[in-house]
């Protein structure tokens, strides 16, 4: 099969670019890869993103993910998670890929954005994303200190595009007009105070377990952990602006008292109150 001309099959970097602030270990487009055995899954110990420009493959994972991909569809690897993933059977393989590290993939991790329960996300144009992933790369840029800073930072800066555009899709009039709705309940009080999760899920139609399933898949956290998060950040900024006791806010946030509403604002935030109150305003 001839290939279009932007594909080019080939390794983007001849050794790997590092940084202080992480790096890209290998990058590169590949056409008709041999698949990976399902029953033999790989543990990569690194990051990475494979994207398919033309592709009619499969993917599994240790958790029990099963996909079908198709092009346009990108792989989210993660370090630890053993997973397969190719063609099916005399169908084609066309990919381009980067493996890499960093403390920006680690704490886009933990806080959400990117989750081993989402490892499939579909972006569109293909040419567009294509285009933009060759472009991390600069052609004989050299490993210099800056060439390296420069293809690192434009690396991160297409996975914050990559996010956008998925945080975009799930906002869109349609199918998942429900997942705008239940942000908006869960994140603010009603006339009722606070709306319980179940109450949600049945203000936007869905069964109870099926919304929990959804909303989790879709933002990487339960309704539960979404709305004690929106209550603790007004909790936040109400402590900066010093307009409320502890004991009010507690009230208002819907805890049994100033205890548990403490508890859960240093579960969240990492410090108390009463803490963050010193670092904010200074007593």
């Amino acid at each position: 099969m001839k290939l279009p001309e932007p594909f080019r099959p080939h390794a983007w970097l001849e050794s790997p670019l590092r940084t202080a602030a992480g790096e890209i270990q290998l990058a590169g487009a590949l056409q008709n890869v041999r698949s990976i055995d399902p029953k033999a899954m790989r543990v990569l110990g690194s990051y990475g993103l494979v994207y398919m420009t033309d592709v009619d493959g499969y993917y599994c994972d240790a958790n029990g993910t099963k996909l079908d991909l198709a092009s346009g569809d990108l792989v989210m690897i993660f370090p630890e998670l053993a997973h397969a993933y190719g063609p099916k059977h005399g169908r084609s393989w066309n990919q381009i890929y980067f493996v890499v590290n960093g403390p920006q993939l680690d704490f886009w991790r933990e806080r959400g954005m990117l989750s081993p329960s989402r490892p499939v996300w579909h972006l569109e144009p293909v040419d567009y994303w294509r285009r933009r992933m060759e472009e991390i790369i600069a052609p004989k840029a050299g490993h210099t200190v800056p060439a390296a800073l420069r293809a690192f930072g434009r690396f991160l800066e297409l996975v914050c595009d990559m996010l956008a555009a998925q945080a975009e899709s799930t906002t869109r009039p349609g199918g998942d007009a429900w997942l705008e709705e239940s942000q908006r309940l869960l994140g603010s009080p009603s006339g009722r105070g606070w709306l319980t999760p179940q109450q949600v899920a049945r203000e936007v139609g869905l069964s109870y377990d099926n919304f929990r399933k959804q909303f989790t898949v879709r933002l990487g956290s339960s309704p539960g952990q979404f709305q004690k998060r929106r209550r603790l950040d007004r909790a936040c900024s109400a402590i900066y602006q010093g307009e409320r006791t502890f004991k009010q806010l507690a009230e208002e946030l819907e805890f049994c008292d100033v205890f548990h509403f403490s508890k859960a604002f240093k579960q969240v935030v990492g410090v108390t109150p009463s803490e963050f109150r010193w670092k904010v305003r200074g007593r």
